[in-house]
């Protein structure tokens, strides 16, 4: 392997963040038993943040971003890996207080690597991404919590033609759920919504007001926003329904009174992906390999390493679709 390599860095300092595609050198990466030559990553709304100024990410600079990334194994001293092998990080401390995978070289302890699937192909399984095991665990949450395809329960996703919102439509359409509304900011994103499963679209503007409880509407939420968007979509659960919470592009307050809980029972429900065991991950990423099997559906489009500036602007503004693969390879 080239001792030096191409990756993304993000530099500050202290009054000015900046970004550019700079020629390292493999001991500027942080340390770790297994070094993976990096196929493919994907660009995620972390990964905008990593990117701005004071944007609550990175603690330490430089840093690489990229919070996924695949390829294989080329050099290790663990005693489970396998030169050669496969593997792919999605939600781990890469690309926050660790060096990532915006990058051709990546290096990192082999227990945050899971092996790619045996139905998932490396490219579907970026394009699924940190966004697909946070969909995965949105559903899986709501299902633990009471939500039946039996019963077809009214569902809404917000932020639904992002990455977690368009694939967590595409698995609650593969599982069976028909009663599934999502919400979108933009009349051009209806016909992707509804493409992947939704019935019916609404706007943010229609869930406006001050009413600490509206009427009954959904029995759960997948709420990929956050903001006043999560705190209007609460009030219009019905009694012991629930709402799983996943995303802060909508902001991080959360002005809400206790009524939905306290009167109707509502549940909400947190979802974390960063600190999930390697058990728990190997079980969303066999559902989404297997009965839960949507990437054939995702929408994405494909850049190279010198070209992530479009897409990141995108995120930042509220109008990406779907996923960005990075191709490194």
């Amino acid at each position: 392997m080239d001792e030096q390599f191409k990756a993304l860095v993000v530099d500050s300092d202290g009054e000015v963040t900046e970004h550019a595609v700079k020629t390292v050198a493999i001991d500027q990466l942080h340390e770790g038993d297994t070094l993976v030559e990096v196929h493919c990553s994907s660009l995620n709304y972390k990964d905008m943040l990593a990117l701005q100024h004071c944007g609550g990410v990175i603690r330490e600079y430089p840093m690489i971003p990229g919070i996924d990334a695949v390829g294989k194994i080329i050099e290790s001293t663990h005693s489970k890996a396998k030169v050669g092998e496969w593997v792919f990080l999605a939600s781990t401390p890469a690309g926050n207080t660790h060096t990532g995978g915006i990058a051709e070289y990546l290096r990192v302890p082999y227990e945050w690597f899971l092996s790619v699937p045996e139905n998932l192909s490396p490219k579907e399984t970026m394009i699924l991404g940190t966004a697909g095991l946070t969909a995965a665990y949105c559903v899986w949450a709501l299902e633990e919590h009471g939500m039946h395809v039996q019963d077809q329960p009214e569902i809404l996703v917000t932020g639904a033609s992002g990455g977690v919102g368009s694939i967590a439509l595409s698995i609650l359409k593969k599982i069976g759920y028909t009663q599934v509304t999502a919400m979108i900011r933009k009349n051009s994103q209806e016909t992707l919504v509804r493409q992947l499963g939704a019935k019916e679209v609404v706007s943010p503007e229609e869930f406006a007001g001050d009413r600490p409880l509206n009427h009954r509407k959904y029995h759960y939420v997948i709420d990929c926003v956050g903001g006043e968007v999560a705190s209007h979509a609460m009030r219009y659960i019905y009694e012991y329904g629930s709402m799983a919470m996943c995303g802060n592009a909508g902001g991080i307050a959360f002005n809400t009174t206790v009524l939905p809980m306290i009167l109707r029972g509502v549940n909400l429900l947190g979802i974390h992906t960063g600190d999930l065991s390697n058990d728990f991950r190997q079980m969303l990423w066999k559902r989404l390999a297997t009965d839960w099997r949507v990437v054939g559906h995702v929408y994405y489009d494909e850049v190279t390493l010198d070209k992530i500036d479009e897409p990141v602007t995108q995120l930042k503004e509220g109008q990406h679709l779907g996923r960005t693969l990075v191709k490194i390879r």
